[in-house]
């Protein structure tokens, strides 16, 4: 039996999408840019970037595989032309862990003697006016740690910054949106993981309004330009860690307190269910404005 074709197979596929039982994915493609148009001014650069880890401590834990890739967009977001991903990796000088093997397919042996090009690495995420990660809370530490010649730029955070659910999404990993623009990929590799985070930022909305479609990376711009504040929930009774991990904060183990940030519009609210459901009058929580240079840095 022969292969078929490629335009047999797109010819079976486009079939199958004109079915309501059926839904068609194909695989993620590299690609120069996403629109082709004139673009409109001004043009910005982002970054790309993700990092695959000995674990989940940021303090003890080490970057393994570093990929970045550089993009320009316009004003209304759309992605106009696309850079070489680069990729490095690094001896954690320390035995893998299992689990990290299974997780990424990387090994003791694939990582002997390798080390992050240091100069190259800083030279590229500095060109940046953004640099996006589809988890900024666990990238963005790591990389001020190992290129601290960073830790002053903005980054933004695709996965909690959007509310997925207004834009017509369901949850927010990485692969789950990909997936419901039609793609697959194969996760858990630093590389494909900026490749799927790249076109679903490149990725358009329709607009109700029916002024135009509008990227993803559009409205995360818009989000990241809100100002928001890191509410530090600093002497909070023990008693309280329930109802604060049920509110999404996050436990600072070098600090002992709970944290999160919050928009501008939620913050009165927020304050609000804090004196009464936590300080109930026995202290008050400590708050800081959060531009993109400050969010996601470790405390």
């Amino acid at each position: 039996m022969t292969n078929p074709s490629i335009a047999t197979l797109h010819h079976a596929a486009q079939m199958l999408e004109a079915h309501p039982d059926f839904r068609v994915l194909r695989r993620l493609q590299n690609v120069d840019s996403f629109y082709r148009g004139a673009p409109l001014a001004p043009l910005r650069v982002g970054v790309a970037v993700d990092v695959e880890t000995t674990g989940l401590d940021h303090d003890r834990d080490r970057i393994i595989e570093l990929a970045a890739q550089r993009f320009r967009f316009d004003a209304l977001g759309r992605v106009v032309q696309l850079g070489q991903p680069r990729v490095w990796r690094e001896d954690p000088e320390m035995e893998l862990d299992p689990r990290i093997t299974m997780l990424t397919g990387l090994t003791d042996q694939d990582l002997a003697g390798q080390s992050i090009d240091e100069g190259a690495a800083v030279d590229l995420l500095a060109s940046a006016d953004i640099t996006i990660a589809h988890n900024a809370g666990f990238d963005r530490p790591f990389v001020d740690r190992r290129l601290p010649a960073l830790s002053g730029k903005p980054w933004a955070c695709s996965m909690v910054e959007l509310d997925w659910l207004a834009l017509g999404f369901e949850g927010k990993a990485l692969s789950q949106l990909v997936s419901q623009c039609g793609w697959f990929y194969a996760g858990h590799r630093a590389e494909n993981d900026i490749l799927a985070l790249i076109h679903l930022l490149a990725h358009s909305l329709p607009d109700p309004s029916g002024l135009g479609d509008h990227t993803i990376l559009s409205h995360l711009m818009a989000a990241s330009e809100q100002p928001n504040y890191r509410i530090n929930a600093v002497d909070a009774p023990f008693e309280a860690k329930d109802a604060l991990k049920a509110k999404a904060y996050r436990w600072d183990g070098a600090m002992r307190f709970w944290w999160r940030s919050v928009a501008q519009d939620e913050l009165e609210a927020e304050i609000e269910w804090l004196r009464q459901e936590v300080y109930a009058g026995r202290g008050a929580p400590a708050i800081f404005p959060q531009s993109a240079c400050d969010r996601y840095r470790k405390a």
